[in-house]
């Protein structure tokens, strides 16, 4: 009876141990953090987990099988999740696609989408894309579909989830870089740097009355294509701020041109404006702060091609183009393009 009751209890033990973990154990280090915090969802599941103090973090969470996205509050990678995993990742932000890396249960995959980014990253430079002729560019995106179509089949060990998803999605991918490239070079040959640039006229200013372009002239304008709803844009606010700042008194506008609309507002035009006012004022935006009467439909946005927001653009004194798709505030560029503009 002992012996018996001895190996049903070894039994039980085993069993226990062998049972499958019904949750994602994931932990990490991360250098030169950007946020308190990281961010994991897809449209099904969102988790915030703390970092502490020293970059590193840990916790557990439940989730459906598949790809997320893991946040640090400013870039972002995609992610494999799987319950039983035991995820452990390191991440230097200073080089984020080129320094995660993945290791335990679970990191063939992640390692695996990691390598994806940085291969789609090198195989769609679109500044260089945009150097090419546009004849050319057939020739270009059927080697980036090949590259790609034969690095999603390099790995017979990574989850079929994974790699069908990726190729589900390249072909929507690449037409849709085909046709922000080809955006980008119809505004070298149409809104190239010298042009007369397309106007606005009489936009709504927060601070009451309206706004033209030509009420602008005589001062180098810098233009913030932008919205209430769009993160990336709202990521620029700090260092437009700043830059506002350090160029103030200079020989140029700062101009931040909302294209909130109805279509983005629950189709009301009253609440788009009403949530463009609210922002200016609860982010204390400063320069000139004017609204565009059509959203995207605007015929200035429309002229300027602007598909993808934030937007930056750069018009002289006398109304010309300097660049139609200038450097962010946060790129060290826009301050090397004022200086050598001699603002």
């Amino acid at each position: 009876m002992k012996k018996l009751l001895l190996l049903t209890v070894a039994a039980s033990i085993i069993a226990c141990k062998q049972a499958p973990k019904d949750y994602v154990t994931i932990s990490g280090k991360i250098t030169d953090k950007n946020s308190d915090s990281i961010f994991i969802a897809n449209r099904t599941f969102s988790k915030t987990i703390k970092v502490n103090e020293d970059g590193t973090l840990k916790d557990t969470l439940k989730v459906p099988t598949g790809l997320y996205s893991l946040y640090d509050g400013k870039e972002s990678a995609t992610i494999f999740l799987k319950n039983g995993f035991d995820i452990e990742f390191t991440l230097d932000t200073k080089e984020f696609d080129e320094s995660i890396t993945f290791s335990g249960e679970g990191a063939e995959h992640n390692n695996f989408l990691a390598k994806h980014s940085l291969l789609r990253e090198n195989l769609l430079d679109v500044d260089a894309l945009s150097d090419l002729k546009t004849e050319d560019l057939e020739t270009e995106f059927s080697k980036i579909d090949k590259t790609l179509s034969e690095f999603y089949d390099s790995n017979v060990n990574i989850d079929t989830s994974i790699t069908n998803d990726l190729k589900g999605s390249l072909k929507p991918m690449l037409n849709y870089y085909k046709s922000y490239v080809l955006d980008k070079i119809a505004l070298k040959t149409t809104l190239y740097k010298g042009a007369p640039s397309p106007t606005f006229e009489n936009y709504e200013n927060y601070k009451g009355g309206t706004t033209s372009l030509s009420d602008l002239k005589g001062k180098y304008v810098y233009v913030d294509v932008w919205a209430t709803w769009c993160g990336p844009c709202k990521g620029e606010i700090p260092s437009l701020k700043a830059l506002e700042a350090d160029y103030h008194g200079k020989n140029i506008h700062f101009v931040s041109l909302s294209i909130d609309d109805d279509r983005t507002h629950g189709g009301s035009w009253d609440k788009a404006k009403a949530d463009w006012k609210a922002m200016v004022a609860d982010k204390e935006l400063g320069g000139i702060q004017i609204m565009a009467p059509e959203g995207w439909k605007s015929a200035f946005v429309e002229a300027y091609k602007i598909k993808g927001i934030p937007r930056f653009l750069l018009i002289d004194p006398d109304g010309n183009i300097v660049t139609p798709d200038a450097p962010r505030p946060s790129s060290p560029d826009i301050r090397e393009l004022f200086d050598t503009l001699e603002i």
